[in-house]
């Protein structure tokens, strides 16, 4: 176990410190309103502020008529290809399809036979890490959050790389699809020192496998007999294919396409996803749908008992069980409406394996917090709204299924994801040129400066 860090900063000077930093730093609500401002850059409908314009994916979720924001089916396209097409195919044709959406977010179009196999061939000879990385890099210093460990990484990787600073296409390229392929490596890597530093258990580390997609070097390297099925490894291309992007104003892309703007590194500009991703608000918010499953299951005696689910959801929402805030986690997004393309996929691809694997009873629940929450929302609150599962009510399942431990659910999030990422920093690179700079309106009030000895 690593000796932790203890601050030479008391508590009580903390309190006093934040004592004063309360005095000052509150912005009143009613401020945004008379000063017209957008807060967290969205409309008062829930609509976000248009911020920018990208050709690589679209996110629908309702129309705009007559001013009005009405609701539809949810819609995922990358590069103009409905996910569900792309997903369709990718099963029919009982192939891997995260290296194919990789290809697809980067370059625009969707890659040939021969396109794909390079891509596979380049992505293969870049998983290794460079000599002694894991030992001096990661096995040194382990981390409780493996996010925390994978950005580091990041950032360290800007060290060993002989032009780091170069922000030309062909650079930025190289780099990405290098980041991209070593991910799982990074991932795993970090998961297996904390199991070791933190859970006192055996840490393996196993050889790479070039011949392997993205999904199976992930299942190969976390299990510790290295073995997985077909079924398995398909399931999990899945999951990589609807994370690996989700428009530009999505916050983590967004921060990436912020920092890309400065003109900063392609390690920086990444690091700074990771930094968003992992929080509670985005990708972190899976991790919070299977603490409440695992809540549901344990105080009701039947989960297939609707009314017994319905109870419960009530007492959630009214801050009386759960965490304590009244939110029903999983249901309800940003964007989508009536439907969340990437938890119809998720759902129709995992029930099989669920049912296989003795899951049934948690996609039972899963199901009926789906089909209730709505309706408790309108007898709690009062107000009809229209709300949908998001991705994060069934893919914290879907890793269950699979055997992939809590800690990694949201690194697995941003091992697909920093192919959005690298996508829409490659897109900014290309088709801007000024650093994004929103303006922020200043509510103080002008103050007659004092000596220090009259304070």
């Amino acid at each position: 176990m690593p000796t932790n860090y203890i601050s030479p900063i008391s508590m009580d000077a903390l309190s006093n410190l934040c004592g004063e930093l309360d005095k000052n730093n509150s912005i009143k609500p009613a401020d945004y309103k008379k000063y017209q401002v957008k807060r967290g850059l969205r409309n008062s409908d829930g609509t976000g502020v248009m911020a920018g314009l990208t050709r690589i994916c679209s996110v629908e979720g309702y129309y705009i008529i007559d001013g009005e924001k009405v609701p539809k089916d949810g819609k995922l396209s990358y590069r103009g290809y409905d996910i569900n097409d792309i997903v369709k195919s990718v099963v029919k044709d009982d192939r891997f399809g995260f290296e194919e959406v990789v290809w697809l977010l980067l370059f625009g179009e969707l890659p040939t036979e021969q396109q794909l196999v390079s891509l596979m061939e380049v992505l293969a000879e870049c998983r290794e890490l460079p000599d002694e990385f894991i030992e001096d890099m990661i096995m040194k210093n382990p981390s409780k959050d493996i996010m925390n460990k994978m950005a580091r990484c990041v950032m360290i990787l800007y060290s060993f790389d002989e032009n780091p600073d170069d922000v030309s296409i062909p650079n930025v390229l190289r780099q990405s699809l290098q980041l991209i392929a070593q991910m799982p490596t990074i991932m795993n890597s970090a998961y297996q020192v904390k199991r070791r530093s933190f859970y006192n258990k055996t840490m393996f580390l196993h050889p790479i496998k070039k011949e392997h997609s993205t999904a199976e070097c992930i299942l190969y390297q976390l299990r510790a007999d290295k073995q997985f099925t077909r079924e398995e490894a398909k399931l999990l291309d899945i999951c990589l294919m609807l994370h690996a992007d989700h428009g530009g104003g999505n916050n983590s892309t967004f921060s990436t396409r912020v920092l890309t703007s400065s003109g900063t590194d392609t390690y920086s500009a990444i690091t700074a996803g990771f930094g968003s991703l992992k929080g509670p608000k985005h990708g972190g918010a899976n991790i919070r749908v299977a603490n409440q499953m695992n809540e549901i299951i344990a105080n009701v005696s039947d989960p297939t008992d609707k009314g017994q689910i319905k109870d419960y959801l009530v007492k959630i929402m009214n801050g009386e069980a759960g965490d304590g805030l009244g939110l029903i986690y999983g249901m309800g997004h940003a964007v989508y409406t009536k439907s969340d393309p990437r938890a119809v996929i998720l759902k129709e691809n995992a029930r099989k394996l669920a049912y296989e694997k003795g899951y049934e009873k948690e996609f039972v629940t899963l199901e009926n917090i789906e089909l209730l929450t709505p309706e408790v929302f309108a007898e709690v609150k009062g107000v009809e709204k229209t709300m949908c599962a998001n991705v994060d009510l069934y893919s914290g399942l879907v890793y269950r299924v699979l055997g992939i431990p809590e800690d990694l659910y949201t690194p697995l999030f941003a091992t697909a994801r920093i192919a959005g990422w690298c996508a829409h920093r490659l897109e900014e690179l290309t088709s801007n040129g000024k650093i994004i700079r929103p303006a922020y309106k200043s509510v103080s009030r002008a103050r007659e400066f004092k000596d220090l000895s009259n304070r």
